[in-house]
């Protein structure tokens, strides 16, 4: 029964995300077109952040998705897997870090009200934000050249 809930959970996040808010918010947002293709990003070198979100998307069997480029950057830079519980500490730590938006809010509500059994590491996301430098400015497009770790290390220099 628990393993069929979580599984639920994490079909309903999906459903969501990709299904639901995804859509809507490239009509609402009009988002910037990611310029690359996955091919294109492994030809970057090894442990810069665009080979890095090549190799993370090729592990987890996921399409680069032009639209939602960002938010894979972030996964990687942050460190949050792809999980329901991945999903909802990227935006804890989103939260955190002083990014207040709809997707945000909504995943944040959606996550403490489902998964009660996380709320320990949803806050330790959260405080992750708030000491972190803000990021939510950040080009990420030009960031894809960096290495990725020294992005890891600013984030987290605080």
């Amino acid at each position: 029964m628990k393993k069929q809930l979580i599984q639920w959970r994490a079909q309903l996040l999906v459903f969501l995300t990709h299904r639901l808010a995804l859509p809507l918010l490239k009509l609402i947002r009009k988002p910037e077109c990611f310029p690359y293709t996955l091919e294109s990003l492994l030809r970057f070198a090894p442990g810069t952040l665009g080979y890095d979100m090549a190799i993370f998307l090729q592990q987890r069997e996921l399409l680069l998705l032009p639209y939602y480029a960002k938010h894979d950057i972030k996964h990687v830079l942050l460190q949050y897997d792809t999980t329901g519980e991945g999903e909802v500490c990227l935006q804890c730590f989103m939260l955190g870090n002083r990014h207040i938006s709809f997707p945000v809010l909504a995943t944040v509500v959606y996550g403490f009200i489902t998964m009660p059994e996380y709320w320990k590491i949803f806050g330790v996301a959260y405080k992750r934000g708030k000491r972190a430098i803000p990021i939510s400015e950040w080009n990420w497009f030009e960031l894809l050249q960096e290495p990725t770790q020294s992005l890891i290390q600013k984030i987290d220099a605080c």
